[in-house]
């Protein structure tokens, strides 16, 4: 079973390795040994218990659990197999094994899903009770910050732990996927950064930090140097899914939809595997290349195949789903009844109360499927003043409520209103979540509205606007015909 499973069977099973002993020996042998780290001994990796494959200090473990907690973190890192798994199997071992517990954690609350956060605030009280040292405490504190849907609080908490600890992957992991759920591209790229310049080949994990770093520039439109280090990081570790997908987004971001397509085909045996669990996103990123061509058939034949055929009720896949009808829909393409099942699948993800990106991506499968007073639950959730006062919930009030009422309005016909609401939101976006590529479906749709609407000069500087950016895009010159037949 993938990670993705495991998520899901542990918050609805009793038989999830949550086990934590009362009362535990202090063990401070480590506490400080890495405050101030420097480049590890090169003949250090394995030989050192209780820590791990970069030399940072471990509480609670052992060195058969070190050995499944380091696989864990490559697993994680790579999207690839069943960290959880590995987890749960270092945990038996060693069951007062902080970091073990502590990165289990770390992935059930980043599956932005309520049962997900629900399990990790039950098992908190125990984890405060275990022994740690300070990098581990430092972790826990970014958790809790996390939990309690303080997105920004918890990555800069993690900002201050990769400076003090830079050679703490899976800090940096767990700091670069907050900085995405948050869109800031900035960060994405500068939290790898200031870590980078420390690291070398010769340390375990460098080619996962340094496609992390690829990521982060493509973000902040460093296309060129994004790529070559996307593709650097490749090489070194070929099974390496982040890293493949750093190197898709540069094409889809610079028009280049045929090469896109040539090299998602090209590398399909190192990312496509029944054991990547981010495979589903990468089969996305594919079917964008072909909708960028107009191909269509090529597009929904994905969604039917690889992204939707086995009905993932991953809040992770569901929002590739929405995401991909959504845009098919926009081009004319019927889709058909396939709103219904994706509508049914997000009724256990999309309460209101955890993370507007996905709420959005849900309100989509809704309108498609005619379930709008699903949509309106979700904005009259949006309301609540004690939400409000969260991050998250402000995410809500103000980006979140926008592009919901624009998409609705835009499912209505209401072209003039959809226009003027998702106009507002595209200049906000950045705070609210994922990445270009994914909130570009604003700026379709918002173009889409003011050419059906007959907002002919607004329609038209949107299409010559996305041209500018990708003037070989046919979807993008077909916008500029019918924007001046408007």
């Amino acid at each position: 079973m993938d990670l993705l499973g495991r998520l899901h069977e542990c918050c609805n099973s009793d038989d999830c390795v949550v086990e934590i002993p009362e009362v535990m020996e202090t063990d401070m042998s480590h506490t400080h040994e890495q405050k101030d780290q420097k480049t590890p001994a090169l003949n250090s990796w394995a030989s050192v218990s209780h820590k791990d494959r970069q030399g940072n200090a471990l509480s609670g473990a052992n060195p058969d659990a070190v050995e499944l907690f380091d696989k864990a973190v490559e697993a994680f890192s790579l999207y690839r197999g069943d960290p959880v798994d590995l987890l749960d199997k270092a945990i038996k071992l060693a069951p007062g094994f902080a970091m073990a517990h502590i990165l289990k954690a770390y992935m059930f609350a980043l599956a932005t899903e309520p049962e997900a956060t629900a399990f990790v605030k039950q098992i908190m009280p125990q984890m405060r009770a275990l022994s740690m040292n300070d990098r581990e405490r430092s972790h826990l504190a970014a958790l809790e910050k996390l939990i309690a849907g303080e997105w920004t609080a918890a990555a800069l908490a993690l900002d201050y732990h990769n400076m003090t600890w830079p050679f703490d992957l899976a800090a940096l992991q767990v700091g670069h996927l907050m900085d995405f759920y948050r869109a800031n591209a900035v960060n994405l790229r500068d939290r790898i950064g200031r870590a980078l310049p420390k690291w070398s080949q010769a340390i375990p994990g460098y080619s996962l930090v340094l496609g992390m770093h690829a990521f982060g520039l493509e973000e902040c439109g460093d296309y060129a140097l994004a790529e070559e280090s996307g593709k650097t990081a490749i090489d070194l570790q070929p099974l390496d899914s982040w890293s493949h997908h750093a190197v898709a987004h540069v094409m889809e971001m610079q028009g280049r939809a045929h090469d896109g397509i040539e090299w998602m085909q090209a590398r399909a045996p190192h990312w496509a595997g029944d054991d990547s669990f981010f495979q589903v996103h990468n089969w996305w990123h594919k079917a964008l290349f072909h909708i960028d061509l107009g191909q269509m058939d090529e597009a929904i034949a994905l969604y039917d195949g690889p992204v939707r055929d086995g009905k993932s009720a991953l809040a992770l896949d569901l929002v590739d789903a929405s995401a991909l009808l959504w845009r098919l829909h926009l081009a004319g393409h019927d889709v058909g009844n396939r709103w219904g099942e994706l509508a049914t699948a997000w009724e256990q993800h999309a309460d209101g109360k955890l993370y507007p990106f996905n709420d959005w991506h849900a309100s989509m499968a809704y309108l498609g499927a005619g379930k709008e007073s699903a949509v309106e639950t979700i904005l009259t959730a949006y309301k609540d003043s004690a939400y409000q006062r969260v991050e998250v919930g402000s995410w809500a009030a103000g980006t979140g409520t926008l592009l919901i009422k624009g998409f609705s309005a835009f499912w209505r016909g209401n072209y003039a209103e959809a226009a003027e609401n998702l106009h507002q939101a595209r200049f906000i976006t950045n705070r609210f979540g994922g990445s270009h590529a994914q909130r570009d479906i604003i700026d379709l749709t918002l173009t889409e509205a003011t050419i059906r609407g007959g907002l002919s000069h607004m329609a038209e500087a949107l299409a010559n606007e996305r041209l500018t950016l990708k003037p070989h895009s046919p979807v993008n010159k077909n916008f500029l015909m019918r924007a001046k037949a408007a």
